[in-house]
């Protein structure tokens, strides 16, 4: 439910008769496993009790649903038929999905069922060989990974010794903390636009950039990543546990080591967005949790999905409210977009003529609603480079220099905001870094002084500056000041902000038509 596992006991009851009975909720998938497990039994030289059975699933009042519950119902008939010593079984947690011929298959969530049993002071905990990984990041408790259902058997009724999965989960995950596939290196020319990103990382502000077909938006974004501050271990932990429930672990990873990059497709739904469904499931914005969540062709997605980004991105989390059940999932990420100026996506570039008019391109930026805009911090324009020019350019500087830089501006605003009081209540605590800041600490951090108010006010009247870009300016204009070791926001940051809000000019569809 959410990141919480809960705990199911499953209860058996064998007497003369023909019938099964279920209770608890159990769903189709549940009840279909019942022919599983006679088959599996059948395959590992057991055979199905005869006789009326009847199981409970408690607690009963919570639907219980997918397959990981056929190890701990097989292991349940055998125990009350005297086949499976009861001993153990109090000690121990299990799950896992059964094959025909006995065979244990990886299961979702196997993390956050490792911590569950860890808190209800369980011995060890049962997972399928695949998920043994998984499940071991979580210490104090013996993690057993299992192949077949006789494996099982024989463990709990003490005939053969296995030994426990051990993982040394600090070492692993230092280790793969700075592999990359993509770095900075690549990128030849564009400075404007790496000085743009790295500002948006250094603040963790939110990013989109405009420019015309293979000028290296996507290119740029990919690459993100690489200069973002490492993932902390509790945030990796959290991060995992998303990825856990929602299946995207791949079968040799323990825990997630770098940042999350996702990238929808733009046909996706609201459900696949946000979470939910039918078996409610992380969507999109949280599995990008404490990533970056990279939107590409940003006006190709439907506005009604747009939309519903406009509340997560305030509050970093989402609250997903059914009939049947409502869940909280994290959603702390840097969101970052790129989308043509125009349909035609050439306007402004010097090498192509634009053929839309100023209404075609208005209501192309008109798809992109004023509140979802007014959460992007940072609005870059970006061109082609020339062939010419990009043969003759030297390799741009690498993603670990960059990184350093960020890495820096971030330990600033760790460090400033380690000093306000901790939050009484509300959700998220403290800000981390200076996207975060509240209206309030504007005005205690990112006070202007009287030059670079000047500026400012200049800027909003002659480039038709919208009244929301004022508190973005300002939040840019402090990362921009930490970047440069400044204790002040200074009139030469307030500058280079203001030229990141091209998008809230007034005249930004007239210019050069």
């Amino acid at each position: 439910m959410g990141l919480e596992a809960v705990n199911v006991t499953v209860e058996v009851h064998i007497v003369h008769g023909v019938n099964l009975h279920f209770s608890g909720l159990a769903d189709a998938a549940v009840r279909e496993s019942i022919d599983r497990i006679r088959a599996a039994l059948s395959n590992s030289g057991f055979k199905y009790p005869v006789g009326e059975i009847t199981i409970n699933m408690a607690p009963a009042d919570i639907k219980k649903e997918g397959s990981g519950y056929d190890l701990p119902l097989a292991i349940a008939i055998l125990a009350a038929d005297n086949k499976v010593e009861q001993g153990l079984l109090r000690e121990y947690m299990m799950v896992g999905e059964l094959g025909l011929d006995g065979r244990l298959l990886p299961i979702r969530g196997a993390l956050p069922i490792a911590i569950k049993a860890r808190a209800l002071k369980y011995r060890g905990l049962i997972v399928p060989r695949q998920n043994t990984r998984e499940a071991a990041v979580v210490n104090n408790l013996e993690v057993y990974g299992m192949d077949t259902l006789l494996d099982v058997i024989h463990f709990i009724n003490g005939s053969q010794e296995y030994q426990p999965t051990i993982v040394n989960t600090r070492q692993e995950f230092f280790a793969q903390q700075n592999q990359f596939d993509a770095d900075f290196s690549d990128v030849r020319g564009q400075e404007n636009v790496k000085r743009a990103l790295e500002v948006a990382a250094a603040g963790g502000h939110n990013l989109i950039m405009i420019g015309p077909p293979g000028s290296g938006k996507s290119m740029l974004a990919k690459r993100l990543p690489s200069i973002l501050p490492p993932l902390s271990l509790s945030e990796s932990l959290e991060t995992t546990q998303i990825h856990s429930i929602a299946g995207k672990l791949s079968r040799d990873t323990s825990l997630i080591s770098q940042r999350p990059f996702r990238s929808p497709h733009h046909t996706l739904s609201q459900v696949a967005l946000v979470g939910g469904g039918t078996n409610p499931q992380p969507g999109e914005i949280s599995l990008a949790h404490n990533g970056v969540l990279f939107m590409d062709e940003l006006p190709e997605f439907q506005r009604s999905v747009l939309e519903v980004m406009r509340q997560p991105l305030e509050d970093r989390h989402i609250t997903v409210s059914r009939a049947k059940y409502s869940i909280d999932y994290p959603a702390s990420f840097m969101f970052v977009a790129s989308m043509n100026p125009c349909p035609c996506g050439y306007y402004g570039d010097p090498n192509h003529k634009c053929v839309c008019t100023p209404g075609q391109i208005q209501r192309y930026m008109n798809k992109i609603s004023g509140p979802l805009l007014d959460r992007i911090d940072i609005q870059c324009e970006i061109q082609a480079v020339p062939f010419t020019e990009l043969s003759k350019m030297a390799p741009g500087e690498p993603s670990a220099a960059i990184r350093e830089r960020v890495i820096k501006a971030r330990n600033i605003q760790t460090e400033r905001f380690s000093k306000l009081p901790s939050p009484s209540g509300g959700v998220g605590g403290r800000p981390h870094c200076n996207a975060q800041m509240t209206e309030r600490m504007l005005h205690e951090f990112a006070e202007p002084d009287a030059a670079s108010l000047d500026m400012l006010r200049m800027a909003m009247e002659r480039l038709k500056l919208s009244a929301r870009a004022y508190s973005r300016i300002l939040k840019v204009a402090r990362t921009i000041a930490d970047l440069a070791g400044s204790e002040k926001v200074e009139a030469v940051h307030i500058g280079e902000a203001i030229g990141y809000r091209n998008l809230d000019r007034g005249d930004w569809a007239e210019r050069g038509v």
